[in-house]
């Protein structure tokens, strides 16, 4: 009787769909000397924060998620008629988040399931993606995003002026590693239980140099060797232990990281542990770090506000049929402030600052 032959490699895949080359979606979407100045001068300016060159305020604003790039480019240009009006206080690059980290399931962001109905489109949302930063970067608006995979930024990277690690990949040597080469300044996020000692060692392993498995400009396997990172920082986002924007932890941070011999440089997210999870909250710890900053933190060097268009959130339909009932400019992952508030609460830090 003839034995049965297991199958001992990629029993579990069903299928492989080949992507384009990063090379080949840079040439279809091609930087231009408009949008080079653009990522360029938010690098420079970023960079200067963190080096304390520069007193602005660095401010991460946007959407939750990107999943409508109509809506995304009405929002950038709102977005940047603010930054505009502001830019003597405040840098302010859109928050431009492509994917989303899960901790059990759920939609996985613009470049993976572009069409939210649960199909695989990376090429097409690898596009997409690109096309909202090059739309960003044509009108004067600087990028940020996370940076989940960590092959996506020879897709994309070129066109982003500021990135983050979040609290679920922050303690992964391959993404501290892949931070090490990244030409963008990287913030990181802390923990999810709100441990920040994990943030400041990926600081540290980042401005390390560094070799990694990765891609090259042709999509090929490479070995990579980095240089290391100096323009990376810790941001303070709360976690299940509560919210970590107070002064008292916000001074306990920058103690850590003198400890370390580390810039005391930390920004603010507004959202995630330190609201509670509920956008009503954002306003209030905006106002409390502006209150921070204006009493003499300086070493606080930005925010983070999670805004849309209108506020709140949505689920996405199971039955793709039914996808065009999705509200405009209404987030289909976290809730959001709207734009009346967003620009309320910008506005009136503004003036604060303007003050002191």
């Amino acid at each position: 009787m003839a034995r049965k032959i297991h199958k001992i490699e990629d029993s579990n895949v069903t299928g492989y769909s080949r992507l384009m080359p990063p090379d080949e979606l840079k040439a279809a979407v091609p930087l231009t000397s408009e949008t080079r100045r653009t990522v360029e001068e938010g690098r420079s300016a970023i960079r200067n924060i963190i080096n304390g060159r520069d007193r602005r305020l660095l401010l991460v604003v946007g959407p939750c998620s990107i999943h409508d790039v109509d809506a995304a480019k009405d929002y950038a240009a709102m977005l940047n008629g603010l930054r505009k009006r502001v830019a003597d206080k405040f840098v302010i690059v859109e928050r431009t988040y492509f994917e989303k980290p899960r901790t059990t399931v759920g939609w996985k962001g613009l470049i993976n399931e572009p069409r939210l109905n649960g199909e695989e489109r990376i090429n097409e949302g690898l596009l997409l993606a690109r096309k909202v930063l090059a739309h960003n970067a044509s009108i004067g608006l600087p990028s940020a995003t996370e940076f989940l995979d960590p092959f996506t930024p020879q897709w994309i990277g070129d066109l982003v002026s500021w990135a983050a690690i979040g609290a679920r990949t922050v303690e992964s040597s391959t993404h501290r590693q892949m931070a090490s080469g990244l030409s963008m300044p990287i913030g990181f996020k802390n923990g999810t239980s709100g441990g920040v000692q994990v943030a400041i060692d990926a600081v540290i392993a980042a401005r390390q140099p560094q070799w990694f498995f990765g891609l090259d400009p042709s999509g090929r396997p490479s070995a990579v060797s980095s240089a290391g990172n100096q323009y990376t920082h810790i941001i303070l986002r709360g976690g299940s232990n509560g919210p970590n924007y107070d002064e008292d932890s916000v001074k306990a941070a920058q103690l850590m990281l003198r400890k370390h011999r580390l810039q005391q440089k930390v920004m603010i997210d507004c959202s995630h542990g330190n609201s509670g999870k509920d956008y009503n909250v954002q306003p209030d710890v905006f106002s409390e770090v502006i209150r921070q900053v204006v009493a003499g933190n300086r070493d606080i060097m930005g925010l983070m506000l999670e805004s849309n268009i209108h506020e709140g959130r949505q689920d996405i339909p199971d039955d793709p049929a039914l996808l065009h009932s999705l509200k405009y400019g209404v987030s289909v992952t976290d809730a959001c402030i709207g734009w009346e508030m967003t620009e309320h609460v910008v506005i009136d830090a503004y003036k604060k600052l303007q003050r002191n």
